[in-house]
């Protein structure tokens, strides 16, 4: 009887330690610029489709986003009012890649990398622009 127990505690404890991913996020390493001299609000809820793991986002009405960077992709853009994450079996920290007025993905603060959306979410009706 000892012995059942016994392995049964090892087993759960061996079963514990294994990861579990099913899906994980890909992203491209790329290189980061801190910058800050503009920008926008958003004046009615935008959701953002075609992220990597399927998992849609919305932009609340009335946050502000401000421009903390630049990478290749285009502009950085963070929010104190919302915060925002991309989804796979792991939660990552995300901030909005905007180039030419669509949201072309999100770059990983933590692991330095751009996560590319399907299809660029235009972006130009729903936001109103501003300085710093």
């Amino acid at each position: 009887m000892r012995t059942v127990v016994f392995t049964m505690v090892l087993a759960t404890i061996f079963l514990m330690g294994c990861a579990f991913d099913l899906a994980h996020v890909s992203f491209t390493p790329t290189v980061y610029t801190p910058k800050s001299d503009k920008s926008f609000r958003i004046r009615e809820a935008i959701t953002i489709s075609g992220s990597p793991c399927g998992y849609d986002r919305d932009l609340s009405k009335s946050t502000t986003w401000t421009l903390v960077g630049t990478i290749p992709e285009g502009d950085v853009y963070k929010s104190k009012d919302q915060v925002l994450s991309v989804e796979c079996s792991n939660i990552h920290e995300a901030y909005l890649v905007i180039s030419q007025d669509s949201v072309v993905g999100f770059y990983l603060p933590v692991e330095k990398g751009f996560v590319k959306l399907n299809k660029a979410i235009t972006l130009n009706l729903n936001i109103e622009w501003g300085g710093k």
